[in-house]
């Protein structure tokens, strides 16, 4: 794990007194937190508890209605169409279920970003592309279309395009979704080795307790439109929070509620009370 950051050490990423909605309908209250630069940190939280959102905000594809985004000292919300262009250069994503093109090889969908924003030789981009999927345990599926590899390997097919610029910042958006126990693991496995060995810094937005836990170091909490428990893993497992435990826990009662507020059904269906 890397060592912690000095306390006088700017955030590498940054979401101050952030406010959002969609429509009217305010999702995002409030929220402050700060990525330290190396860190794997997690955002966890109910559906629709904004997750996803604030990668969204971070990539500029979303605008804050109030508060600050900042990477790496600069505020995204601030920046024109070119400058946004060249800051989400230096960000690698991974969308959930990996989102590859699906016309295009292995090796071509790890190629794309190379070709699409660098001008090197065809004989420099296939040595990166093979050594990434290298990387990712992949080499030897190069010549395959994604409808010939499993979903476990489309993941890591993804995460070695998402790498292929080498960029300082990596975010995974659900990058656990639908994988089996074994594809789960080393996924897991990846995101935290490959963090480390390329001095990068990585959000992950997830649900799943056991294999985020095992790899962040550490975890804020979303719900009701705030941030309702940060902190490492062991201070998580430690609280006494009614929303930590319910969350960990998988229980069904607690703060978070199965039904939606609304009137009473009679009411809706229009029969007598």
């Amino acid at each position: 794990m890397p060592a912690a950051p000095l306390p006088d050490t700017p955030p590498f990423v940054s979401f101050d007194a952030l406010h959002f909605g969609y429509a009217g309908r305010p999702l995002l209250r409030d929220v402050t937190l700060h990525v330290p630069r190396g860190e794997v940190v997690a955002l966890m939280g109910g559906s629709g508890s904004g997750k996803t959102t604030l990668l969204r905000l971070l990539g500029g594809q979303l605008r804050a209605d109030a508060g600050r985004v900042s990477f790496d000292g600069q505020d995204v919300g601030a920046l024109g169409r070119d400058a946004l262009y060249a800051l989400r250069r230096r960000m690698g994503m991974l969308f959930q279920f990996g989102a590859l093109f699906t016309d295009l090889s292995v090796f071509e969908n790890v190629a794309f970003p190379l070709r699409e924003h660098t001008r090197l030789p065809e004989s420099m981009i296939r040595d990166l592309v093979l050594m990434k999927l290298d990387a990712v345990g992949l080499r030897g599926a190069a010549a395959l279309m994604p409808s010939q590899v499993s979903g476990g390997m489309a993941r890591r097919v993804a995460l070695a395009r998402a790498i292929a610029l080498d960029p300082p910042l990596l975010m995974y958006d659900e990058p656990f979704a639908g994988l089996d126990p074994i594809s789960l693991g080393t996924i897991a496995h990846l995101i935290r080795e490959l963090n480390d060995a390329l001095g990068a810094t990585s959000i992950v937005v997830t649900h799943d307790v056991p294999e985020t836990f095992a790899i962040a170091d550490r975890v804020y909490l979303l719900g009701d439109g705030r941030i309702v428990a940060a902190g490492t893993p062991d201070e998580l497992r430690a609280s006494e929070d009614p929303y930590v435990l319910q969350f960990l826990h998988g229980s069904r009662d607690g703060p978070v509620q199965f039904h939606r507020p609304a009137p009473p059904i009679a009411e809706d269906l229009g029969l007598p009370r």
